[in-house]
């Protein structure tokens, strides 16, 4: 089954202003907004929020 739009592959990227970055994926469906996550950030050595980049 080929992959579409419904699952796309996002990348979220720390707020503290350090470029580290992960990369997932989310459902549009469910979540049409811009997703934010609380997780480590391994530079600063402390978890921040991390939010979606297009």
């Amino acid at each position: 089954m080929a992959r579409n739009d419904t699952r796309p592959v996002i990348k979220l990227r720390s707020t503290a202003n350090t470029g580290y970055t992960y990369v997932t994926r989310k459902n549009r469906r469910n979540t049409p907004d811009r997703l934010v996550l609380r997780k480590y950030d391994p530079v600063i050595r402390a978890h921040v929020e991390f939010r979606e980049e297009r």
